[in-house]
């Protein structure tokens, strides 16, 4: 066997022990996405808000008259905004020292210190909660950033489609695994001798340590690359120059900033709608925290089917055609959600039956759809921005979330309000000429697209 052999055998196994490690950092964190985020803080935190509320229902921090049910959607909208801010720092901190390692640590236990943190939240005490959130999903936010600018590096350009799938399979396995394990905790909380409140603060905390413990794992294996370093101004700046610049020049690729722009309002929805499904649940349909869990978990398994299902789809019948036939899904989600009777937990199992089905290929399926919107040679710059519509603007969806059951008081009005979302979304992707797009982008256009 040559050197040259020899040496490029090593390459690959090296790659391959980077994506192993590469993986486990969405076994860490997905953790927190499921069972803090989308299962028991919502329902908990909107609890501990009306604990400290006045007669009238609200609370009133820095003077300023909220109602308590809404604290949570608009705390979740803060701390993207927070995330819209760190984002580019950090990405572009790790781009021009090239250690981007050193900063996904400080983001990750920053976000999972936050999240065990949460085990203090209790009595009245919804500002250390609506903090604890605030630092935690703008810590997971800028993490991903730095993550997935991990991927180019350890995978080339034909395998990063199965790498990113494995990594997105590691974090629905971890969330599957652990909402389990929590089930357990808090149907059993007595036998175990704590109360439910406490078996949900249990819950909360035991994330943040899972997030803790297994980011260990990529931290060990992944390693930072040497860049070349370039005089000119610090990161904070450039990160936000290389930000506008990068939608300067996609002014000169209008189809492929159309299609970004209908991305960004149809995932925040798709977003808020997985972030305050359990407060629907839990206040305006009268649920348990065992219903939704069950929910959640249905999710989680139909999801991983549901992606390979429309995947399937997209084959037969192009990913536009497909991801538009998710979003009136979506939309009529939404239209049942409003007319679900409280107390059906077989109606509500339903809906999220429903979203698992559409909610892994909506999100796959854009992701591949872009890849071939962006002109070659521009690809880091492009999903920076992406990422940016995927994780960081995804603030509005809560904030007309929590205005709705402000004005209104009432969560089915919340709900239906998140069908502008979806409506707009579809109307923007259905304008754009996918086919046109690619070919502008200098891309082979693909037989079905």
């Amino acid at each position: 066997m040559s050197a040259d052999t020899l040496e490029a055998a090593g390459e690959t196994a090296a790659r391959r022990r980077e994506q192993r490690g590469w993986y486990f950092y969405d076994f860490a964190c997905s953790v927190y996405s499921t069972s803090v985020l989308t299962v028991f803080l919502g329902p908990y935190l909107t609890s501990v808000a009306k604990a400290a509320a006045d007669a009238d229902g609200y609370v009133h921090p820095l003077g300023v008259p909220i109602r308590a049910g809404s604290v949570f959607a608009y705390t979740v909208s803060l701390s993207l905004v927070v995330a819209i801010l760190a984002m580019p720092l950090a990405g572009a901190a790790a781009d021009r020292t090239g250690r981007k390692k050193p900063l996904l640590a400080v983001a990750a236990y920053l976000g999972a210190s936050a999240t065990a943190g949460m085990f203090f939240l209790d009595g009245d005490r919804y500002l250390l909660g609506a903090l604890l959130l605030i630092v935690a999903n703008a810590s997971l936010a800028v993490s991903m950033v730095l993550y997935n600018a991990y991927l180019p590096q350890i995978a080339g350009p034909d395998e990063r489609d199965a790498v990113s799938s494995r990594g997105w399979a590691f974090g629905y396995t971890s969330g599957a695994l652990v909402l389990l394990l929590d089930l357990v905790l808090y149907t059993g909380h007595e036998s175990f001798g704590v109360s439910e409140s406490e078996a949900v603060r249990i819950c909360l905390a035991t994330a943040g340590l899972w997030w803790g413990a297994f980011t260990i794992v990529p931290l060990r294996r992944l390693r930072d690359r040497r860049v070349e370093r370039t005089a000119g101004e610090g990161a904070v700046g450039t990160g936000w120059k290389q930000l506008v610049a990068t939608l300067r020049d996609m002014r000169r690729h209008p189809l492929t900033l159309s299609f970004l722009l209908a991305y960004l309002l149809y995932n925040d929805g798709i977003q808020t709608v997985i972030s305050q499904a359990s407060i629907y649940g839990s206040e305006e349909l009268g649920l348990d925290q065992t219903t939704l869990i069950t929910a959640v978990l249905l999710v989680q398994v139909l999801a991983v089917a549901g992606a390979l299902g429309m995947g399937r789809l997209a084959r037969s019948y192009g990913a536009k055609r497909t991801i538009l036939g998710s979003l009136a899904v979506w939309t009529l989600i939404l239209a049942a959600a409003y007319f679900l009777p409280a107390g059906a937990p077989v109606a509500f199992y339903g809906m999220a039956a429903a979203i698992g089905l559409v909610l892994g290929g909506s999100q796959a399926l854009s992701r591949s759809l872009f890849s071939h919107l962006v002109p070659r040679g521009k690809e880091a710059e492009y999903f920076s921005a992406y990422e940016m519509s995927d994780r960081g603007l995804s603030w509005l969806g809560p904030l007309v979330f929590g205005l709705a059951f402000q004005l209104t008081g009432s969560y089915r009005d919340a709900i239906i309000s998140l069908v502008v979302f979806f409506a707009l979304g579809f109307g923007l992707l259905a304008r754009v000429p996918i086919g046109r797009a690619i070919a502008a982008a200098g891309n082979p256009v693909p037989e079905r697209i």
